[in-house]
């Protein structure tokens, strides 16, 4: 069913976060200019959200009120008191004032008038000044409803602001943090405005669209880490059985470092942040730039190094070592290590036919899995106008390194499941998709547990 979209202007004093609030309701982080001083935003900006080909929202960023209390004494100087608020304003927009002095609260004013309602953006680490209860008096002239929606929140005392607001008959707001974002937060912000509007309809089917749409964001991330994971654990090179492993274990990875940094780039995408920074050093994701091959990263995550333990699993005419090879983080098949642990050591020495093959470590898919997730988590806690690097909480990894998933194990035998092996992995593969769908759902369960 067609829904008569809803207007609404985002107003407030300047430097309150208007855009920051703007880019995080619409998922956007290159929506209009942040910056940490007055009057970034010049001009009225719209943006819409939208379910298919149905418009819900038209969202209207607007320049930052900064001198309220003028334009109410030119009110009262220029206007009758016997007149409503809107005929007083629309003989101000028609003055000289308008475009001169005031010409950024006449931008403000006259969006407000031609939107259905505005959220006033307050900044809750500011005390309660008489401008900004000028603007609200100039704001309610308007005959508009407006939702107060206070920008990082950071456990301050808002009684003051909820006082004055109650005196103005402003009883429903919102507390809504631009930078550190809460998904519940944003939903409750939409219902807290629905109480406001006689027709609820496009606010319920906003919200529930927001609902599906968080919920598949989230499944292909993880569908991204499960795919990132299973070509890691496909990967394989195999050398004479004489021949030096290092050069090569090098070059192994290097590969894995650059398909790690593709999938997060490709999570960042998925959630919307764009980084023009993104191939320099100093850019959000500073905090993976530590080696995921460097034993005390492995040590951080309280991943046990150096077992010298073989899981003793034959792979085509290769052998997969659990050990990591020293801080290179990758398992190596070592002859002499296989004595006491396997049976027919010489038999398996023959198929091998002179050659050693080189796989990914558990002990690093593990800590490569739980880097993934931990950066998914930062993302989805992330608002879009967050300007600092991403912090990593975690720490935790969602396995034993011992016990890595059925379908990273089954990977191992399965070559050409790694773009690093075919340069193509062979996705369309029933049997690859199913794995990534399988790994896919138990990341799921992880963030569950």
């Amino acid at each position: 069913m067609k829904t008569k979209p809803l207007s609404l202007a985002v107003v407030g004093h300047t430097n309150t976060g208007k855009t920051s609030l703007l880019r995080t309701l619409l998922r956007d982080g290159s929506f209009g200019e942040v910056k940490n001083a007055p009057s970034t935003t010049r001009h009225v900006e719209q943006a819409a959200v939208s379910d298919g080909s149905d418009t819900l929202v038209y969202l209207y960023d607007t320049p930052g009120l900064e001198d309220a209390g003028g334009v109410l004494d030119w009110l009262e100087a220029n206007t009758s008191a016997r007149s409503d608020g809107i005929e007083r304003l629309q003989q101000f927009l028609d003055s000289p004032a308008a475009a001169g002095d005031f010409n950024q609260e006449a931008k403000v004013l006259r969006q407000l008038l031609q939107s259905d309602m505005a959220l006033y953006v307050v900044d809750a680490r500011e005390p309660v000044l008489n401008k900004y209860k000028d603007e609200l008096t100039v704001l309610s002239w308007c005959a508009k409803p407006v939702m107060p929606v206070f920008n990082f929140i950071g456990g301050q005392d808002l009684d003051e602001w909820t006082t004055m607001l109650a005196r103005r008959t402003l009883h429903v707001y919102s507390g809504f943090d631009t930078v550190a974002f809460d998904f519940e937060g944003e939903i409750r912000l939409w219902g807290n405005l629905a109480t406001m509007l006689s027709e609820r309809g496009v606010v319920d089917r906003l919200t529930a669209m927001r609902r599906r749409e968080w919920q598949q964001l989230d499944a292909d991330a993880r569908r991204e880490i499960a795919d990132f994971l299973l070509d890691v654990a496909a990967y394989k090179q195999e050398i004479a059985e004489d021949a030096a492993a290092g050069p090569v274990l090098q070059a192994m990875q290097a590969e894995v470092r650059q398909l790690e940094r593709q999938m997060q780039q490709r999570l960042f995408q998925i959630y919307r942040f764009y980084h023009s920074e993104i191939d320099s050093g100093d850019w959000a994701l500073k905090a993976f730039t530590q080696d995921p091959f460097d034993s005390g990263l492995l040590m951080q995550y309280g991943i046990r190094t150096g077992t010298g333990a073989a899981t003793g699993a034959l792979i085509g005419f290769g052998i997969d070592i659990a050990t990591l090879g020293g801080s290179l983080g990758l398992g190596t098949a070592i002859g002499g290590l296989l004595g006491g642990v396997l049976p027919n050591v010489q038999d398996i020495s023959d198929k091998l036919t002179g050659k050693q093959t080189l796989y990914i470590a558990p002990e690093t898919l593990t800590l490569l899995a739980a880097r993934a997730l931990d950066l998914l988590a930062a993302l989805q806690k992330r608002g879009h106008a967050a300007q600092s690097q991403v912090v990593l909480q975690s720490g935790q990894t969602p396995w034993p390194a011992a016990k890595l998933p059925s379908e990273l194990n089954k990977a191992r035998s399965q070559w050409k499941w790694s773009s690093l092996n075919t340069q193509l992995p062979e996705v369309s593969r029933k049997e690859r998709a199913e794995a990534a769908k399988s790994l896919q759902n138990r990341l799921a369960e992880y963030r569950a547990g």
